[in-house]
């Protein structure tokens, strides 16, 4: 049995799923900590290590000696297994490779580019649904209806299963060890999702997302599973991306005031400054040295973007939300190998999202009451946002 490495510091050991509400909304004051003291932690706490730091994330983040592994869950949860180990967040080379790059044409850059008014038509009509509500839920109203609405065309299926796939979809994200959801709910969407992909697989729409997996020769689970991931994945995240967005811009009035539209540039600052994916996990595939620490082969390896996105050492000024600076190599999408292939599409959403919103509500505010969060601080982001639009009620 090897020996568990010795604290360099008197901090206590880090474990997110330990962490109260407060420190679940606003985690950069404790990142802070373990930024300045031992950005390279190891917390007998969860077994694992905890990196904080921008230059040794981005290490792990490029490494083909840290793997990537699959969930496990709770007895009974078949439907779920099923369908996961074949998203491609969760696989290895080479079949991580082999599935990516069936999908890689679809979401270049140029690609994603084409996509602009398709994106923006639904933008559009979305904030047109809000036009005179004094107050909206900008969570389940807007944010999680463009990206889940945009995902749905991608994969050619029918607008009139939309409501279905997305309620599924929340039920799926609750499946989590740190949500702690209702796993026999979960189990039953995941059920439900799987069947829904397979039968789609058989008859895929042409200009689809689902009929270049079919025609590469992937198995029925193998579509599915990546049609769930596309799914969800990209709901979720841009979701939070959004509302945490708009969060962070009522935090600072000149900008809404300046009604700016939103380049790629802005977002990439937003996703600096609070991103929507806070951690990723990794395991050694051998023993290494990382920020100073040796790190065995086997050890959980968990990167926490979030912090490592307002390292000074990389950003000046990192707890500055500043729309000037380009933030080049952030880790909010990831970075090598798994950098998030919808990273383009993500922020082609987020800005005809944030600048449709800005032009159109008279004067977004607060609406009085709290702001609830998802207890995650993986997938992280609000559950609901209340806002008064500033149109009369």
């Amino acid at each position: 049995m090897s020996v568990p490495p010795v604290p360099r510091s008197d901090l206590p050991p880090f474990d997110h799923r330990s962490l109260g509400q407060e420190e679940i909304i606003r985690p950069y004051p404790l990142y802070r900590r373990y930024l300045a003291e031992e950005p390279v932690h190891w917390s007998s706490g969860s077994g694992a290590w905890y990196v904080f730091g921008y230059r040794p994330t981005m290490e792990v983040l490029g490494s083909p000696d840290f793997t990537r592994g699959g969930l496990v869950f709770p007895p009974g949860c078949d439907a779920l297994a099923r369908l996961v180990r074949d998203w491609l967040v969760f696989l290895d080379p080479p079949r991580h490779t082999r599935l990516r790059s069936v999908l890689a044409g679809r979401f270049t850059l140029a690609a994603v580019r084409s996509l602009r008014p398709q994106v923006q038509r639904v933008a559009d009509g979305l904030v047109a649904a809000l036009a005179g509500r004094p107050e909206i839920d900008l969570v389940a109203d807007f944010a999680t209806r463009l990206p889940l609405h945009v995902m749905c065309d991608l994969l050619g299926l029918p607008a009139a299963d939309r409501e279905w796939l997305h309620q599924r979809a929340l039920v799926l994200q609750e499946a989590s060890s740190t949500r702690q959801g209702d796993y026999a709910a979960a189990e039953e969407a995941a059920r439900d999702l799987g069947d829904y992909f397979r039968r789609a697989a058989a008859d895929p729409a042409e200009d689809g997302l689902l009929a270049p997996l079919v025609r590469a020769g992937c198995t029925p689970d193998e579509v599915a599973g990546t049609g769930v991931h596309l799914l969800t994945a990209g709901h979720e995240t841009t979701a939070h991306l959004i509302g945490k967005s708009v969060l962070a811009l009522l935090d600072h009035p000149g900008v809404l005031r300046s009604r700016p539209v939103f380049t790629a540039d802005h977002v990439d600052e937003l996703i600096r400054y609070d991103g929507p994916v806070q951690m990723v996990s990794r395991r050694a595939g051998r023993d290494v040295v990382l920020g100073g620490r040796r790190v065995r082969a086997g050890d959980k390896v968990v990167l926490v973007l979030g912090a490592a996105n307002r390292d000074p050492d990389r950003f000046a000024q990192p707890d500055e939300l500043r729309l000037d600076r380009a933030p080049r190599r952030h880790c909010g999408f990831g970075h090598g190998a798994h950098r998030c292939l919808g990273a383009a599409l993500a922020g082609l959403e987020a800005q005809l999202a944030l600048t449709a919103l800005v032009r159109a509500l008279p004067a977004p505010h607060a609406a009085g009451q709290p702001v609830r969060y998802h207890h995650d601080l993986i997938f992280h982001g609000p559950r609901t946002l209340p806002l008064r639009t500033g149109w009369p009620g």
